[in-house]
């Protein structure tokens, strides 16, 4: 038998393990039912808005999609409208590319401070001697569904805070098991868990594309630092100013995923180890008893909280595993219990997110290569979590 002090290890990691497992099953399976269809704030006819814009381009070495970016922007811009594009530490056409496109061009070289995060700032800085009513952040990989910008601006106008819009990554080629597995695992991260915050009256995360802010807003924000999840961290910024993001789940923004594994390592390191490091920062704000009291920012907090899915399905794993040893040994059948509540519960939303908005990514024929896929990466996590993380902003390298 076991000592008790391992039943109470036991205890203590399905209890810690218990927190995101609930917070990740109510955003799925509020986000996954289907309520009566309402109108959306910020939703109205085409031709209508009322609300001038600018719609600012951050872009490192862009030159191969940029132009078909620019043009779906360009396509829903009205007359009074910006188009601004910062070719950030640039060593190709992207400057140029954008000049022919008709965007407001600012090139920036700066090779200590690096990343998105001191693009926006640079271009922020350009719209300031003219500042729009508000401003559309738009990755210069992006395409926008139609009357995208209408939706996001006129959301952005009427609620006076920030507004992210539906930011979906599609995969470009069928049949990669990788691919399929990572487009519903970013559609339940960008769709269905905001939808269910949304439905609960509660804030959700910046996601890093069609994004809109009031003038007001982003003009007071932190934007020039490097971290490698800044989209996160200017919500939860804002947050904690009293300004947190709400979705807008009709403007639709997509892009596609890398095709190499390379690229899409590359993607899912920066993604993974952004976040894990943004979760300590996150957690360690609640020192301030003022930050406890603000609802928004809390439920913002709790959603950080949960770490990226595969990375979950990991750890719920591991815990179940370990308090199933310590039920063997006879020292007690509770952490067990619990362990394996928690994994029901991520396997209830999970099938809930699927049934209601995955099908389409991954379909019922792919499941069956599911338990592979979970191995392999399972097996990838502990070089990918010691190993070093990348500290630049480093372009996906997108070619097959």
């Amino acid at each position: 038998m076991l000592h008790y002090p391992f039943w109470s290890a036991a205890m203590f990691m399905a209890a810690l393990a218990c927190v995101p497992a609930v917070i990740f099953a109510v955003e799925c399976i509020t986000g996954s039912l289907r309520p009566a269809r309402k109108r959306a704030p910020g939703e109205q006819e085409a031709g209508k808005r009322e609300v001038a814009l600018a719609v600012l381009v951050p872009a490192h070495d862009e030159e191969d999609g940029l132009a078909a970016t620019l043009a779906s922007i360009g396509r829903q811009l009205q007359a009074g409208d910006r188009l601004v594009v910062v070719a950030d530490n640039c060593t190709d056409r992207t400057a140029a590319i954008a000049q022919q496109a008709g965007a407001e061009v600012v090139e920036r070289h700066d090779a200590t401070r690096r990343g998105k995060g001191y693009a926006l700032s640079a271009g922020i800085a350009h719209l300031s001697a003219a500042p729009p009513p508000v401003v559309i952040i738009v990755d210069a990989d992006c395409t926008l569904a139609p009357h995208a910008l209408d939706r996001l601006a006129e959301a952005a106008a009427t609620s006076g805070g920030p507004i992210q819009g539906r930011y979906l990554m599609q995969a470009p080629v069928l049949g990669k098991l990788d691919l399929a597995v990572s487009e519903f695992a970013f559609t339940v991260k960008n769709h269905v868990r905001p939808l269910g915050l949304s439905r609960l009256g509660l804030p959700c995360q910046l996601t890093g594309s069609g994004m809109a802010f009031p003038w007001a807003v982003l003009a007071k924000a932190d934007l020039a630092n490097g971290h490698l999840v800044e989209d996160m961290k200017l919500g939860l910024d804002l947050a904690r100013q009293g300004s947190a993001p709400r979705f807008c789940r009709d403007a639709v923004i997509l892009s596609q995923f890398p095709q190499t594994r390379r690229g899409l390592d590359s993607q899912r390191r920066r993604w993974e180890g952004g976040h894990l490091a943004i979760i300590g920062t996150a957690v360690g704000s609640f020192r301030n008893v003022r930050l406890v009291l603000q609802r928004a920012y809390v439920a913002m907090v709790l959603d950080v909280l949960v770490p990226p899915l595969t990375l979950l399905v990991l750890v719920l794993a591991m815990v179940w595993a370990a308090c199933a040893v310590v039920a063997l040994s006879g020292s007690g059948l509770l952490p067990l219990t619990l362990a394996t509540v928690n994994v029901a519960l991520l396997c209830a939303a999970t099938l809930a997110a699927w049934q209601a908005h995955g099908q389409r990514a991954l379909p019922a024929r792919a499941l069956g290569r599911l338990p592979v896929y979970v191995v392999r990466k399972m097996a990838s996590y502990p070089g990918a979590l010691l190993g070093r993380r990348p500290t630049d902003w480093v372009r996906t390298d997108r070619k097959s």
